[in-house]
C-alpha cells in the first residue's frame, strides 16, 4: 500500500497520454547528415504533486532522415503541457517518444533544463537512436 505522500501511480498512464499531432515535412537532403538543434526556452508544465507551474529550456538535436520537424504544430504541442501535471523525467522521455515517431530521425536527443525548485534544479536528457 502506497504511503499517504507517496508518488505512486501520479504517472501511470503517461505513455498513452493523448498530445497534439506533430506535423512534419519533406527533408529535401535525406542523403546529407546534418544536425537541427531547436530551443524551447520557456517551456512550462505543472508540477504533479504540488500542482505549481515548472518552467524549463528544453533543447531538440535531430538528424533528420525524410521528415523534419515542423515548428508550429511542435509550439501548439509543448503549449499542452502548460495545465498538465507530469514529472520531468515523464515529460522529456514523453516528448522524444511523440518526436522520434513522427519524423524517425536518424538519432534524437531531448533535454529539459528545469529551472531550481527548494534549490535543486533539474536537467534530464533522454536520446533515440534508429535501429
Amino acid at each position: 500500500m502506497p504511503r499517504k505522500n507517496s508518488y505512486e501511480g501520479l504517472q501511470a498512464h503517461v505513455r498513452s497520454m493523448k498530445t497534439p499531432p506533430i506535423d512534419v515535412w519533406e527533408n529535401q537532403y535525406p542523403d546529407k547528415i546534418y544536425t537541427i538543434t531547436i530551443d524551447i526556452p520557456e517551456f512550462t508544465c505543472i508540477c504533479p504533486k504540488t500542482g505549481l507551474p515548472d518552467f524549463a529550456d528544453i533543447i531538440i538535436e535531430y538528424s533528420p532522415q525524410q521528415r523534419c520537424i515542423e515548428l508550429k504544430s511542435l509550439k501548439m504541442y509543448t503549449i499542452y503541457f502548460r495545465s498538465v501535471g507530469i514529472f520531468h523525467e515523464h515529460f522529456v522521455n514523453k516528448m522524444l517518444d511523440d518526436l522520434a515517431a513522427a519524423c524517425k530521425p536518424r538519432w534524437m536527443k531531448i533535454t529539459g533544463k528545469f529551472n531550481p525548485r527548494g534549490g535543486i534544479a533539474t536537467t534530464v536528457s533522454a536520446e533515440y537512436r534508429k535501429k
